[in-house]
């Protein structure tokens, strides 16, 4: 099947969820492309970038694991390519 390039960003908004979080981007590590992670101590967010090279259904998929986390709100953008 044809890979494709996406953005994951992804807002932490409860702390109690990074340790699952980080465990699903670690399942899916082979994916990533590259991951920034910028904390916004003032809100007491967190904000990451995950860029991924995968198939859709796969980046998906991991993108509908990550929105599941309570407190954690997922957006994903596919390149056109």
């Amino acid at each position: 099947m044809e890979t494709r390039i996406a953005l994951i960003g992804i807002i932490v908004e409860d702390m109690e969820a990074v340790e699952r979080l980080n465990g699903l981007l670690h399942d899916y590590g082979q994916y990533i492309i590259g991951r920034m992670g910028i904390p916004y101590r003032e809100k007491n967010i967190n904000i990451i970038s995950v860029v991924v090279n995968a198939e859709a259904d796969i980046i998906s998929t991991l993108a509908g694991k990550l929105g599941m986390i309570k407190g954690v709100n997922v957006k994903t953008i596919y390149s056109k390519k």
